[in-house]
């Protein structure tokens, strides 16, 4: 099977479902964005981190090829299957971010999204992060999506913010305050 297709050539693309929209759709983006966000999780995975927090982001980048397919989905067939994201994975993503909070210090001021190389990089996922959150919202307010996706991604970002602090601790850093 050849990767290109040439289907795309004229500016339109193909949902999951069939329907054909054009690429600059609301749920083409929404699920660009999510896609964009798993390849800076997948960045993140291959840095030089503690095999812990490796086995959390390869499940994340999992639950965001899930969460792309039914954000991708357009509903119009209903024999398609889809993975679902549920409260179990949102309660993994609170249990993972209560845990790595025991290291650290409670915040009293705001920090630079700064002080290491990787930590930098999980301020970059968090940002592209939150676009995705943002792109799920609009898609949301035009056609439904279940929510737990909007809540799975703000939790995600909430997560991603923990990780930055704590791979400064791994890395013996400071955080660099806000002035």
């Amino acid at each position: 099977m050849k990767v290109y297709t040439k289907k795309g050539d004229k500016g339109k693309t193909q949902l999951l479902g069939g329907s054909m929209v054009n690429k600059f759709d609301i749920r083409i983006e929404a699920y660009g964005n999510i896609d964009e966000l798993n390849a800076f999780i997948g960045h993140l995975y291959d840095q030089k981190i503690n095999v812990n927090h490796k086995k959390f982001l390869f499940f994340i980048q999992n639950q965001l090829l899930n969460l792309g397919s039914i954000v991708s989905f357009d509903g119009k067939k209903d024999k398609i299957k889809l993975p679902k994201i549920t409260t179990n994975e949102v309660e993994k993503i609170e249990k993972e971010i209560d845990e790595l909070e025991k290291c650290l210090t409670p915040l009293k001021n705001f920090i630079l999204p700064s002080g290491h190389p990787i930590s930098s990089l999980c301020h970059i996922a968090r940002t592209v992060c939150r676009r995705a959150e943002r792109g799920v919202v609009l898609l949301d307010s035009q056609t439904q999506i279940n929510k737990i996706c909007i809540i799975f991604l703000n939790r995600l970002s909430d997560y991603l913010f923990v990780l930055s602090r704590v791979i400064l601790v791994d890395n013996n850093r400071k955080e660099i305050y806000w002035k």
